[in-house]
């Protein structure tokens, strides 16, 4: 199986929080790519903690997204992790309404779910979450050495997932979600 997305528009999306450290590994990675060149078709967007935004921006319309994370499965710090979830869960109508600047992945594609079914809309075909061991996601600014050094390495497997190493062609610029 190849973990290369197929065709249509892409959007990365840098998630995390910047003042819990390592948890800011999504939101650095975007950065980074944002001043590289990428296909024409991806859009990269520093979500941060807006996950709201994150589920308001795939209604445009997305084959792909690929979401860059800190996420811990039990591996060194620094580990990177390709991961492909199942399809964007059932929305839950009897759940709490969803806190903006506290939502995780799964919270974000439930609301995604809810929104789709309101709107008509369609999620992404196919989502990817390229994930970072963290070794620290306690208060503080700044990723530790070991994540911060796969920082490179994130932007490298982003850009080989999207094949943007053979045929690099202009892109909308990176955008910032509001808050």
């Amino acid at each position: 199986m190849s973990a290369r997305p197929a065709g249509g528009r892409v959007l990365v999306a840098g998630v995390g929080n910047v003042f819990l450290g390592d948890d800011g590994f999504g939101v650095e990675t975007a950065r980074v790519l944002a001043g590289r060149p990428l296909p024409g078709h991806v859009e990269v967007l520093d979500v941060g903690v807006r996950g709201v935004h994150l589920a308001y921006q795939l209604l445009d319309g997305y084959d792909t997204l690929i979401l860059v994370d800190a996420t811990a499965r039990g591996g060194p710090p620094g580990a990177l992790y390709v991961i492909e979830p199942g399809s964007v869960p059932a929305p839950d109508p009897q759940g709490a309404p969803p806190d903006g600047h506290r939502m995780t992945p799964d919270a974000v594609f439930a609301l995604l779910g809810t929104l789709c079914a309101g709107t008509g809309g369609r999620p992404p075909r196919r989502t990817l979450v390229v994930g970072c061991e963290p070794a620290c996601v306690a208060e503080g600014m700044g990723l530790s050495g070991p994540v911060s050094d796969a920082v490179p390495k994130a932007v490298r497997l982003v850009e080989d997932l999207l094949g943007a190493s053979r045929e690099p062609e202009p892109r909308p610029p990176a955008r910032e979600a509001a808050n």
